[in-house]
């Protein structure tokens, strides 16, 4: 039924719970890919010894080139996105087809709820090790948030022929800051206007595992900061910020699809003050940093 793909960098212990928690929390037949990056504490090992299908690289390959080169692999006809510390909750995959199959079409984007580091706080623990599954499990019925709209995150599901019709995710976001809501402009471009984070899909998240592991590593780079932001204003011509507000209209209650932004006063004010801001960094933030965007400029 579902392609799940994780990209993974060195997380091994928190990427066998994960696994674990979709091998058991499963009522349909899936299958799972990993990219592997680096790969220095035992994954490709782990991975070959469970008969998991994956790909490889030697150096970090951030988010975007890991998942797309993960989904080259996928041989079911849905996409889910999912990071390496997420903890799966039971019929997840029921929750999701049920939802397909109201849908009744594939221009969707569809996303899930995060537990613990997201949506909702409710902590059973910060790590794989003081991780309480069985407090969990007993009471992640009772939290909840509800349906909301504009979802930009994982654990996301979109269909693979709009996943290969938009190219996966743009690897100019590396290693990983922007690709989300960069994935879905291109959808919003390509006609999807369902962009709905489900309450009842919900995931443990024990969040930015890596990043808090590799901060200020110098030879593993895990976050690109405000870098991300600046490439989406550049080859969209506005902020993430704008984006979600006034296109996604994120985290509002979910009404059904989209329609095309109201274009009021506040809204041409915004987006002049994006236009502003495009204009800074293009020539002037880029210019007094030594040119560190213009490779990536010179490609939008």
């Amino acid at each position: 039924m579902f392609s799940i793909i994780i990209p993974t960098l060195n997380n091994l212990n928190h990427l066998k719970l994960c696994i674990d928690s979709i091998k058991k929390n499963s009522a349909l037949k899936n299958e799972i890919i990993i990219h592997v990056s680096m790969g220095n504490d035992g994954t490709r090992e782990y991975l070959k010894e469970q008969n998991i299908n994956h790909t490889f690289t030697d150096y970090n390959a951030g988010i975007a080139e890991g998942a797309n080169s993960a989904a080259k692999k996928c041989k079911y006809d849905y996409i889910l996105y999912s990071h390496d510390d997420f903890y799966f909750c039971p019929n997840w995959d029921l929750i999701l087809k049920n939802e397909i199959d109201n849908i009744g079409h594939n221009l969707f984007y569809l996303s899930g709820t995060m537990m613990h580091k997201g949506q909702i706080d409710f902590d059973c623990g910060s790590t794989f090790e003081d991780f309480d599954e069985k407090k969990f499990l007993s009471n992640y019925k009772d939290y909840n948030y509800y349906d909301f709209q504009g979802s930009t995150w994982a654990p996301h599901l979109i269909h693979k022929d709009i996943w290969n019709k938009v190219n996966g995710f743009s690897e100019e976001f590396y290693p990983g800051t922007g690709s989300d809501p960069d994935l879905n402009m291109k959808l919003w471009k390509l006609g999807v206007r369902i962009f709905k984070g489900i309450n009842d899909f919900k995931v443990y998240h024990f969040g930015s595992i890596v990043t808090r592991k590799y901060k200020g590593d110098p030879l593993i780079i895990t976050e690109s900061g405000s870098k991300g932001g600046k490439i989406f204003l550049l080859k969209w011509g506005m902020t993430i910020k704008f984006f979600k507000k006034f296109i996604m209209k994120s985290d509002d209650k979910y009404q059904g699809e989209l329609d095309n932004p109201i274009k009021n006063l506040n809204y041409y004010f915004n987006l002049l003050i994006d236009k502003l801001n495009f204009f800074y960094v293009k020539y002037i933030y880029n210019f007094r940093n030594k040119h560190k965007l213009k490779e990536i400029i010179k490609n939008l």
